[in-house]
Formats: C-alpha cells, structure tokens, sequence
C-alpha cells in the first residue's frame, strides 16, 4: 500500500527551512559589517595619520594604501568599496606633510575614490554621490612612440572647498579648484578653477548657474525654495503630517 506524499507539506518545510538560513545570513553579513567597519576606536589594520570621532569607514573597504599620509576628518562617512590612496603605490615615504586630507562632515559615496599623488584637500560637509572619482594625477601621452601607460604621469594639486556637492559619477581632474558651495552635476568632468556658488554641468564642465548676493541664482531658479521646518517641530508630528492625505482640507470644506 502506498503512502500519499503531501508536496504542500514538503513545499512548506523547505520554505520554512530557506526562511531560516536567510535569516541568519543577514544576521552574520550585518555582523560582518559592523565588525568590519574603521572607527577612530576600531581602526583594524589600517592607521591613518588621523581618524576623527564619529568617522566611519563601512566594509567592506576598497583599496587603502598611504594611510600614514590620510589625515579623516570628524564624523565622516566613507561608504562601502571607496578607494582611498597617497602616493604612486604601497610603501613610499611620502615625507611629512599630509597628502589626502578630508575635512569634517565629508560623505563619500558608495566606489567612489579619491587617488592623492600630489595633495588633495576635501572641505568640511562635502558630500559626494556613489562612483565619484577624484584624482591629483593625469595620464601623459606627449611621446607618440610610447605607450601612454608608460610615460611619467602628470600631477596637480585638487582643492574642493567647504559645502560642495558631487553627483553621481562625476570626476574632478587634476589641478581643479572648486569653491564654497559648489554643485556638480552627475556624470560631469571638471578641471580648472570653479568660482563659490556655482553650479556647473557636461564633460568638460562649464557654469550652467551662479549665485551672487546682488543678483541672486542665475539663470533664476525653475522650482521654489524648500519651506524650513519650523522650530520646535518633533519629529513624530513630522510623521503624522505626512500621514494626512492631501485633499482632507477640500473633503472638510465640502462638507460644510
């Protein structure tokens, strides 16, 4: 006599089972994460030359190398697999100046990276989108009769002044010099010199907007300011605004 098999009762064991294991993989990787992350306290095998407080380097880590040269600011946040590097390669004597510096407050996106052969100095509350590429050197190809790759590379100072922010994707060369304030749009090239203020687009990057305190942004703004969250505000009566649908005032004034 055979036995009837129930594949619902299999079916719901096995996803019992999977619900189970997926469960403590996400409990072992948020572990992993939290162990593997560089705090000023926690610094692993890295020693920078600074790690401010409440700076965080989340894991997993892209390539970091020079760190002795790395000067990080307070509370920075340095996303997963971000390059962070001073110097040519591993191991040099890069003398006693600092090389890369970040300032306080600086957000670095998810892969971005910041390549530092010469000096490169971040502003405080910078913030940066994913994949944003910041680099001091610049392939040379003055000889046609060598391969790019092997001829000497060119290397210029970068400063990116307080307050900015850098899209997604974007890439300042070497040699640029941003302001106060400065917007990069996503995906834009930047070199050169970029006044405070300004807002600039395209590859090579241009000014697409600017600010002056007579003028104003120009060309003018095509959306409102942001309203300011008043003072006092919690951020539980925060939620329950949101929670109220928009046309309640008309549905209230139509009943009376």
């Amino acid at each position: 006599m055979s036995v009837p098999t129930n594949r619902n009762t299999f079916s719901s064991l096995a996803a019992r089972r999977r619900g189970v294991l997926s469960l403590a993989v996400h409990r072992v990787w948020a572990w992993v994460r939290e162990t593997g992350a560089v705090t000023a306290q926690h610094p692993g095998r890295l020693r920078f030359r600074r790690i401010g407080p409440g700076t965080r380097l989340a894991f997993p880590q892209g390539t970091v190398f020079g760190e002795p040269w790395i000067e990080l600011g307070n509370h920075c946040v340095i996303g997963e697999q971000v390059t962070l590097t001073a110097g040519l390669m591993p191991d040099l004597d890069l003398g006693r100046e600092t090389v890369l510096t970040l300032g306080d407050g600086v957000v670095l996106g998810r892969g971005s990276h910041v390549i530092a052969d010469t000096t490169v100095t971040i502003g405080s509350d910078t913030y940066c989108g994913p994949y944003v590429y910041i680099t001091s050197t610049n392939h040379s190809y003055d000889d046609p009769h060598q391969p790019v790759g092997r001829q000497w590379p060119r290397m210029e100072p970068v400063v990116i002044g307080p307050g900015c922010w850098i899209g997604t994707g974007a890439v300042i060369l070497p040699g640029a010099r941003l302001g106060r304030n400065v917007v990069v749009a996503a995906g834009a090239v930047v070199r050169g010199e970029v006044p405070d203020h300004a807002v600039v687009a395209g590859a090579p990057a241009r000014v697409v907007r600017s600010w002056t305190s007579d003028r104003g942004w120009q060309p003018p703004l095509r959306t409102p300011a942001p309203v300011p969250i008043p003072e006092g505000v919690t951020p539980e009566q925060l939620l329950l605004l949101a929670e109220l649908e928009p046309d309640a005032p008309e549905a209230g004034r139509s009943e009376r």
